[in-house]
């Protein structure tokens, strides 16, 4: 199943029948709860139930049938914390029961779109968002509704005050629309294009890599950036040496590069972010401004 997509904006919209939600940077997963079983599965449409146990577990407690929208998102020092959540994304099998008592995720909820067999897409948001509550009320964390509010004002504090916990804007939805997979009928309004991503490969010599390949929030897609400068490129071989990672099965890699479409590349352990700018037209390069070697997750 397609999510649902947002379009970014300058400013805050206003007028009659929208809702605002702190915009979570965490991984997008579709939850399901079928015939008994949980699956969760990333915007991709990877499916990435093992490596989120934790959150698998929890979905257990949902009525067969139920399908909801949100965001993996990782705790550490009060904030969430990307680069952490993009590790348990990338975990293998074997490893993610460990991080997942190391790294807990939490399950930041935001829409229901399908319960006990009943198709609410069509729904208005205002009535999905009730449904949703309620389910998820007695269950408690890790599963959990992202606040919600109509008041422009309150959105307006939450957008100064909430980049503090890791939370860097805001979606905006109108109560009457339904839910409609791929499009970008949503809003979202951040504080800056500036962006961290997880660096997850690279492009040529490890020395000195021409490019990096990146995962951005809310789009668990690898991209190539654009070429770095060579500062950048000589610290990005030196924070990259020893953490190459081979394919478990020995088959190059592939991620998506502006005018050159799939380009192989080197996998790297996931830890490192990149801070990136960007632009908001339909094809457009990720330029890597900064290596955020002070952000290494170490676990």
């Amino acid at each position: 199943m397609k999510p649902a997509l947002a379009q970014p904006v300058a400013a805050l919209p206003r007028g009659e029948g929208l809702a605002y939600e702190p915009k979570f940077d965490g991984h997008r997963i579709l939850l399901f709860k079928i015939d008994g079983s949980a699956v969760l599965q990333a915007r991709s449409g990877r499916i990435v139930t093992t490596a989120f146990p934790d959150l698998a577990e929890a979905a257990l407690a949902l009525p067969d049938g139920t399908v909801v929208d949100g965001e993996a998102v990782v705790w550490t020092g009060g904030r969430t914390d990307f680069a952490a959540v993009q590790r348990r994304a990338a975990a293998t099998a074997a490893r993610a029961r460990l991080l997942a008592r190391r790294l807990p995720a939490s399950y930041a909820a935001f829409d229901l779109l399908w319960e006990r067999g009943e198709d609410l897409r069509p729904a208005p948001y205002e009535r999905r968002r009730g449904r949703l509550s309620a389910l998820l009320a007695p269950l408690g964390p890790p599963l959990q509704p992202v606040p919600m509010t109509t008041d422009p004002r309150l959105a307006e504090t939450w957008f100064e005050t909430l980049p503090e916990a890791g939370i860097e804007g805001l979606v905006v939805k109108h109560l009457a629309g339904p839910y409609r997979s791929g499009a970008r009928d949503w809003r979202k309004l951040r504080h800056t294009e500036l962006r961290d991503a997880a660096v997850t490969g690279f492009t040529g010599p490890p020395g000195r890599p021409a490019a990096l390949v990146l995962v951005l929030p809310d789009d668990d897609t690898p991209v190539v950036s654009g070429p770095l400068p060579p500062a950048l490129r000589a610290r990005a071989g030196q924070l990259l040496s020893g953490r190459t990672a081979e394919h478990p099965e020995g088959a190059p890699r592939t991620a998506r590069a502006i005018g050159l479409g799939e380009v192989p590349y080197r996998a790297v352990e996931p830890g490192l972010l990149a801070e990136v700018m960007r632009g908001t037209t339909r094809h457009t390069v990720v330029t890597v401004h900064r290596l955020r070697d002070d952000l290494i997750n170490q676990v």
